[in-house]
């Protein structure tokens, strides 16, 4: 009976309090879990859409940096068989009809694009996006195998190029002191729907290639996510390399149509906004900025995506004489 008396216990009280106690650690580990959970939420979502902003960048601004690079040399208006706005082509090229033949071969341009609208004669992919810009480059590009029969190509010296698609080099040039190039134009425009995730606006590209032996314009899907596109041009128009004026696209100053072009007026620079989405809604957030990138106000959107607006000023390297 004593040995009984004798073992030791905790008590109803104790044993409440313990009970308390772990409760209140789990309901702490809980929340710490939780809000964990949340941030890492939170922070991926932001890198996937800076992600998309960054890669959506970098691959436009490769293209403009690269504009006005004819091979050897960098004048567009010295090749022989581009085409001017208005003037028939000099030679008998094969050229993409979906775009038309000034698109590939107005190599007097080699940097232009459309404000606020999207006025290519071959139609966007997944439609236009509203209030977004469109920007195309030409420029020459190294020619991985030299001569491509059915490929739009540039022979070029120092002085000189011409335009040709029927794999041999143009008789007025020696192969040995001269270089050969593939002809690259891009157009880059934001469609409304993505065909890779439904629903989704994208940044997309026409891009001139070669299909089968035959100049064809192909369309590429770059980045879903991308939500509007805004550009303007840095124009030199005394000719002393510096940036007078940002103007945009199809300004009358660079439309040799125009009343107001002026023939010495040169793009040196070109400024690139990209609004940006997420691909998918979240729960706590509404976007309640108000987007104003280049000449448009988007507005606001007052919805669940998440979104970032990013610019940069590119320096096209052979603009300047």
């Amino acid at each position: 009976m004593n040995h009984f008396k004798q073992q030791a216990g905790v008590t109803l009280v104790e044993l409440m309090v313990a009970l308390s106690i772990g409760s209140f650690l789990m309901v702490g580990a809980v929340q710490v879990y939780n809000q964990s959970r949340h941030a890492f939420v939170i922070n991926e979502s932001i890198a996937r859409v800076q992600e998309t902003a960054q890669f959506a960048m970098d691959t436009i601004e490769a293209d403009i940096r690269m504009a006005s690079n004819w091979g050897r040399h960098s004048r567009g208006s010295a090749v022989v068989g581009r085409s001017v706005t208005g003037d028939a082509n000099p030679l008998t090229l094969a050229t993409p009809a979906a775009c038309g033949a000034a698109w590939a071969l107005d190599l007097a341009r080699p940097i232009e694009g459309n404000n606020n609208n999207y006025g290519l004669a071959c139609g966007a992919v997944g439609g236009a996006q509203i209030n977004s810009d469109t920007v195309t480059t030409r420029r020459a590009t190294v020619a991985a195998s030299p001569l491509q029969p059915g490929r739009l190509q540039i022979q070029t010296t120092r002085i000189q190029g011409e335009l040709f698609a029927d794999g041999n080099v143009p008789s007025a040039f020696d192969p040995v002191a001269s270089e050969t190039h593939n002809l690259l134009v891009n157009t880059y425009y934001v469609a409304a729907n993505s065909t890779l995730i439904p629903g989704v606006p994208t940044l997309r590209r026409k891009m001139l290639t070669s299909v089968g032996g035959v100049p064809t314009v192909v369309d590429q899907e770059v980045a879903p996510g991308v939500q509007n596109l805004q550009l303007q041009f840095g124009v030199d128009v005394d000719q002393d390399n510096t940036v007078d004026r940002y103007v945009n696209p199809g300004d009358a100053i660079l439309d040799p149509l125009a009343v107001g072009f002026i023939p010495g007026a040169r793009v040196l620079t070109a400024r690139i906004w990209l609004v940006v989405r997420g691909i998918s809604l979240e729960l706590g957030i509404q976007d309640l900025r108000n987007y104003q990138p280049g000449d448009i106000n988007l507005g606001v959107y007052t919805d669940a995506f998440r979104r970032m607006q990013v610019s940069k000023t590119i320096l096209l390297r052979n603009a300047r004489t």
